[in-house]
């Protein structure tokens, strides 16, 4: 903690004051300026600010770790390598397949850099607190010296919630370090303290913080702030594994013995979700915030790089930099094999994160969400130009399709191609808090509080509504019969409509990084990996064996909406009699391991998948902390769940 603090004295501030993303990114620091003055300068205090959200950038935070890698595994979602390198415990494919070693080095990295932003966010509140802006004479420096320090307290919130939704308990730091190091070693705190003091914490923030519009939503806003309490307080009502029993909480039938899974009785659960309905009203009905009605125009916006001012959908961007952050569309997306001549020789997606054949096969045909979210084919380049080509027998290694090379933009392009065959970096924000995920946050509060669907809520939208809105969403015009009739036959029982909101998070939010958290406070994490299982045994034998499809005229893209996916065996024959001048192409596909004797998906790949979740500890979802972290603490740390320290 001496050099987190040494490092804020001399770096910790900018020389100009920034709101670009691009501006966040390229900070240079007088090293003249003493702590005391900082905090009675809204300049520089803005500045300090600046610093903070340039380290949300970094890959230990999330460029990369919280923001691709360290959300999975859950049900449809898998970190890449599986079989035998699953169990590769010095990267990401044997800790995120739950097989994890606390001599990872990612862990130390990341911890350490997370609370480094901690530190900076503890800095910002502190010397606004303790320094002259709030007693200014003018409203206007106090009004935002306040909205400064909010926003410091919310990323501060945001931090904290994915430390503790990936290590449990954690030391809960709220006041700088001290220059003789008196607070330096902290032990850990109870999960359950740090998110109550978060609630209150961001219901003080709130208050200060405007709507976006005011600021873009490359800032944390009132918006992100309500949706950002509500998430914790789910969290804080959910299903978690402990470190000792906590008395008075409920304990599920699927726990461990020694580390239970537990959540609280259901008059705290009550009281939380009424918190977290409270603030996702004020959002839903402030209008500040809608689901932009074309899905493909969001996700076109979001490779683009372009700010949706007009619905603005994504609650919070963490503000990247094209040429200098973020891996969306280059560890995850649609994929180019390898070298091509319109977007340079590196290629692009080693496909970090995929979805397995089940999540394909759970969409409605007509769901245009299919198509947006799994790329089941990779890009080559063909003599110069870009084909698309099926890429055979690989169940579980779909790539997530949200992000889309040929989406982006051609400055874009020329970066890419001028990085030549070294890691690119796309700019592409990474979204903290979608609006469809506040519409199933407030169906699912809503559904547990009234024990259905159908009572009106505060924003006056019903379960049932909210839910109907996000998946009406997903269904061209001329399918609009199709979402309402689905939506109008789920069942009015409180558990039937819950299982609606688990798929219809699956099908909206698979590659974001929500769902394993979500089947984590919903104590499914580790029965959905089993359902996955399950039902990809069962449907193998359904899989076409050849997939027929026609190319448009272009020849290089697959015409979708020919794709065979659903042809029955006596219409599969009838495509395979079917003259060549029809246009018919067939591709051996993932059917074709049920039929032969090398099935190494089945027999290798399958069970490799997620296996050390209940391995050793029964949801066992939590990380270990580094042991090198726990050297470094001066005895005040140490493992649980199992972990050699």
């Amino acid at each position: 903690m001496k050099n987190i603090f040494k490092n804020f004295l001399l770096g910790a501030v900018s020389i100009a004051v920034m709101s670009s993303c691009n501006d966040f990114l390229t900070q240079s620091s007088p090293s003249d300026l003493q702590e005391e003055n900082v905090f009675n300068s809204l300049y520089y205090a803005n500045n300090v600010l600046n610093k903070v959200y340039g380290e949300l950038t970094a890959d230990q935070t999330y460029a990369q770790y919280f923001g691709i890698i360290w959300n999975t595994n859950s049900d449809y979602e898998l970190i890449d390598g599986l079989g035998s390198t699953a169990e590769d415990t010095s990267s990401e494919r044997g800790n995120m397949n739950y097989n994890q070693n606390p001599g990872w080095a990612s862990l130390a990295r990341a911890w350490d850099k997370m609370y480094s932003v901690i530190e900076y966010t503890n800095q910002i509140i502190s010397g606004i607190n303790n320094g002259e802006l709030l007693s200014d004479e003018s409203s206007s420096v106090r009004s935002d010296a306040r909205r400064i320090k909010a926003e410091a307290q919310t990323i501060r919130a945001m931090i904290y919630l994915d430390l503790i939704r990936n290590f449990g308990d954690i030391p809960m730091r709220t006041e700088p370090s001290k220059t003789d190091l008196s607070n330096a070693y902290i032990g850990k705190e109870d999960r359950d303290v740090i998110l109550d003091f978060l609630i209150t914490d961001l219901e003080e923030a709130i208050t200060y913080l405007p709507y976006a519009g005011v600021v873009t939503t490359e800032h944390v806003t009132r918006g992100y702030a309500q949706a950002l309490l509500a998430n914790i307080a789910l969290t804080r009502a959910g299903w978690a594994i402990r470190e000792k029993s906590k008395s008075g909480y409920e304990t599920a039938t699927n726990s461990d013995a020694q580390y239970p899974t537990q959540r609280p009785a259901q008059e705290e659960r009550t009281a939380l979700y009424n918190t977290a309905l409270k603030y996702l009203s004020d959002l839903i009905t402030s209008g500040n915030h809608e689901l932009n009605p074309s899905l493909a125009n969001h996700w076109l916006l979001v490779n683009q790089l372009k700010l949706d001012e007009t619905y603005r959908e994504n609650l919070f961007e963490i503000p990247m930099g094209l040429g200098i952050s973020s891996e969306l569309g280059y560890s995850i997306g649609v994929r180019i094999s390898g070298s091509s001549t319109q977007y340079g020789t590196k290629g692009n997606s080693s496909g970090k994160v995929k979805v397995p054949a089940p999540y394909f096969w759970s969409f409605n045909k007509y769901d245009l969400r299919r198509d947006l979210t799994c790329a089941p084919y990779v890009l080559k380049d063909a003599n110069g130009i870009i084909i698309e080509e099926f890429d055979g027998n690989k169940p579980f290694e779909i790539y997530v399709a949200k992000w889309d090379i040929r989406k982006m933009t051609e400055e874009w392009r020329s970066i890419a191609i001028a990085t030549g065959n070294a890691k690119w970096l796309t700019g592409i924000n990474v979204t903290k808090i979608r609006y469809s995920y506040v519409l199933l946050m407030y169906a699912e509060i809503m559904n547990e509080l009234y024990g259905g669907p159908d009572v009106n809520g505060p924003a006056g939208l019903t379960a049932r509504q909210a839910l109907g809105k996000v998946h009406s969403r997903a269904f061209a015009a001329e399918n609009q019969s199709i979402a309402k009739a689905y939506v109008d036959n789920i069942s009015g029982d409180k558990e039937s409509f819950f299982n609606a909101i688990v798929e219809e998070n699956a099908w909206e939010l698979v590659g974001e990084g929500y769902r394993k958290y979500d089947l984590i406070r919903w104590n499914l994490l580790g029965e959905r990996i089993q359902q996955m299982k399950d039902d990809y045994v069962a449907q193998i034998s359904e899989y076409p064996i050849k997939l027929y499809f026609k190319y448009k005229e272009d020849k290089s893209s697959i015409d979708m909406t020919s794709v065979q996916w659903y042809a029955t065996a006596e219409e599969q024959a009838d495509l395979a009699s079917a003259p060549a001048s029809e246009g018919w192409i067939s591709k051996t596909f993932w059917g074709d391991e049920s039929r032969t004797p090398n099935k190494t998906n089945l027999n290798d790949k399958l069970p490799s998948i997620s296996a050390g979740l209940n391995s050793s500890v029964i949801n066992r979802y939590v990380m270990p902390i580094a042991s090198t972290t726990i050297s470094a603490s001066n005895g005040t740390l140490s493992n649980s769940y199992g972990f050699s320290n």
